[in-house]
This record gives C-alpha cells, sequence and structure tokens, in this order.
C-alpha cells in the first residue's frame, strides 16, 4: 500500500488546498476545531479585524456594514517542505496555500 499512496500524492495538482498533517489531510471544508484536534496550533499566528462597507440604502456612497476577522495561521512543516498557510475568516477556513 506505499507505493499506492505515493501515487495518490504525485497525481494530485500542485495547487491542492490540503495538505498532510500525521495520518490526516488537512483540507479547506473542515472546520477550525478539526483543524486544531489534527493539526495542532499553528507555528505562527497573524489576526485583523477589517470594516466591511457595503452601499448605502439612500443610494449614495458606502455605510460600514460590520466587521471581519482574517486570522492566517502558518504551519511550518519542516525543511523538506514548504509551510502551509491557512486563511480563516470569521471563524471558517476560507483558503490552505503553500507559503515562501
Amino acid at each position: 500500500s506505499g507505493a499506492l499512496a505515493a501515487v495518490l500524492i504525485i497525481s494530485q495538482p500542485a495547487f491542492a488546498e490540503n495538505f498532510r498533517c500525521g495520518q490526516w489531510i488537512a483540507s479547506k471544508e473542515m472546520s477550525v476545531d478539526e483543524l486544531l484536534q489534527k493539526c495542532g496550533a499553528p507555528t505562527q499566528k497573524t489576526s485583523e479585524t477589517i470594516d466591511i462597507y457595503g452601499p448605502a440604502a439612500s443610494g449614495g456612497g458606502h455605510v460600514k456594514r460590520g466587521t471581519s476577522t482574517i486570522e492566517k495561521w502558518t504551519y511550518d512543516r519542516g525543511s523538506q517542505a514548504a509551510p502551509m498557510v491557512v486563511t480563516i475568516v470569521d471563524g471558517k477556513i476560507k483558503s490552505m496555500e503553500r507559503g515562501e
């Protein structure tokens, strides 16, 4: 079964938005709690709150509709693999991508 697993990894596109943590595959379909359970705490974490604007009811200009919290969690995967950056918006995983 080891050879089969190697073939599956190679056939995935390079931009696949998931990554392996231990025996699990992290994907953006999981909840943040599930990501923490399976992958542990990130190596690095940043958070920013941005204002969300929408068109004003009167039709002129924009008004603040609320705020959105954007977190970036970086998982360092050692010297053999690029770190993975997980972007979480308002408590939901939005994307997973390879870091620099």
